[in-house]
């Protein structure tokens, strides 16, 4: 494996030679990844953070580890931020065969790459493979640092498979024993997808796969956290396709309900005595009711749908700043941040596990890692048994009615607190979920608009809702 390229120096191939070189096969195939988060808006630029060779390109197979930050014109009324920095696996070959085509970035036609193809190298077994092996062995390539804890094995030749299935990050499966993780769109600072499994591994929490290894790259002041290796569940049932398949039965499905809001209650306990933490007063609370009255606005302005229910929705923020007000206070800790029946996996023997710890990647990273309210990750996951069950080709609130009250009462019996007798904050944080996936579907999908505008017109009612 040969060092970082960075602007001063040169291994073989400098950094802006190799940029010029991908500049306009990027430029066309990065907009169509799923994972690309400046979608609607062209590509005006590019500035390599970081290219690191971990194998040479003048062989039958080179492989680049590239992080790179991509410019784009602002969001209309957004403040100007930095680019996003993506990380990229890019594979160069002469030619790509055909079990390779769907990895296509694009055919080199100049510059030091001239007549070469370059794909996306995690649809190729033997770059991923390197990763393994670089992180079997605590490899350390330029900025690049690949940890491991040592009270895991991590055997050789593991066999690496894709995973298919739309997500923002990549998930490379090795054998029937690992899966890593990789994050797509990266972000200097402690990320919590590594952070808090490590924590709950520390408090013998077994439901959370506890991290093996990760690659993590020092680049500026902070690091960044760009992979995560962990234990792979083989036979587990994703929970969201597991509801759905239920529900299409007509099958009963709050015994499993109950069963994740206990699983949900003892990652919460955990993450409770392994990290601080805090209470919200009157200020705290203040800034987060109006932080979701403002996503409103912003939210009306954009989804015209949403103006007949705005009054009734903003009554939701407003109660909780009248409780503030009157001095009522939260105890806040780290949660997961983004649950959902999708975050979670049940495996074969029946137990419930929660996966991808990162938190909503829109959201900037310091904001991810702040103590919260409990109940946001409840909420989070009331929502996702709403949205299953109004996704389903015959709507069916009474199923989702009985597995938000299921989840509920299965999270009371670990903590002893039943969400629902907290009503106001509850309805806040689903208030403002129902408002986000609002304007993510007319955004993206809009033939899914009235999944999430079924759960506005019962939030806008506070005796309905």
């Amino acid at each position: 494996m040969a060092e970082t390229v960075t602007p001063s120096s040169t291994s073989g191939t400098t950094t802006a030679e190799l940029l010029e070189s991908l500049d306009p096969l990027l430029r066309e195939w990065l907009p169509r990844q799923r994972w690309f988060a400046g979608k609607g808006r062209p590509v005006t630029g590019f500035d390599l953070v970081a290219a690191t060779e971990l194998l040479p390109p003048e062989g039958r197979l080179g492989l680049y580890h590239v992080l790179l930050r991509v410019h784009q014109p602002p969001v209309p009324g957004a403040p100007a931020q930095p680019g996003d920095c993506y990380q990229l696996l890019i594979g160069v070959r002469e030619a790509l065969p055909p079990r390779l085509a769907p990895a296509l970035i694009g055919h080199v036609v100049d510059g030091p790459l001239d007549g070469r193809t370059v794909y996306d190298a995690l649809y190729d077994p033997r770059p991923a493979e390197v990763l393994l092996e670089a992180l079997r062995t605590g490899a350390r390539v330029g900025a690049l640092r690949f940890e491991r804890d040592p009270a895991h094995e991590i055997r050789e030749q593991l066999v690496a498979r894709l995973m298919t299935a739309e997500q923002s990050n990549s998930s490379v499966v090795y054998g029937d024993t690992f899966i890593l993780k990789l994050l797509r769109r990266v972000t200097a600072g402690v990320n919590p997808d590594l952070e808090l499994p490590l924590a709950l591994a520390r408090e013998g929490c077994a439901r959370v796969p506890a991290p093996v290894a990760w690659l993590r790259a020092d680049l500026d002041t902070e690091p960044y956290v760009l992979a995560v290796l962990q234990p792979f569940m083989n036979g587990a049932s994703d929970g969201w396709d597991l509801a759905l398949r239920e529900l299409a039965k007509g099958e009963d499905f709050t015994r499993e309900a109950r069963a994740l809001g206990r699983a949900t209650a003892e990652v919460h306990t955990a993450l409770a005595r392994a990290l601080p933490t805090v209470t919200l007063g009157h200020a705290q609370l203040e800034l987060l009711a109006g932080g979701m009255s403002e996503r409103l606005t912003a939210a009306v302005q954009a989804v015209p749908a949403l103006l007949p229910y705005e009054t009734g929705l903003r009554s939701a923020f407003e109660a909780l700043a009248d409780l503030a007000r009157e001095g009522q206070t939260w105890t806040a800790q780290r949660v997961h941040g983004d649950l959902h029946l999708g975050q979670c996996l049940r495996s074969p023997g029946g137990d419930w596990s929660l996966i991808d710890f990162e938190g909503e990647p829109s959201r900037p990273l310091a904001e991810r890692r702040m103590p919260q309210p409990a109940v946001r990750d409840i909420a989070g996951m009331l929502r996702s048994f709403d949205y299953a069950a109004h996704s389903a080709k015959t709507p069916a609130p009474d199923w989702a009615h009985a597995c938000r009250a299921a989840y509920c009462t299965g999270y009371a019996e670990v903590t002893g607190r039943d969400p629902r007798t907290d009503p106001v904050m509850l309805r806040a944080y689903e208030t403002d979920k129902a408002i986000y996936e609002v304007v993510y579907e007319a955004r993206h999908r809009p033939e899914w608009l009235s999944v999430p505008m079924s759960a506005v017109r019962r939030l806008a009612t506070p005796d309905l809702s």
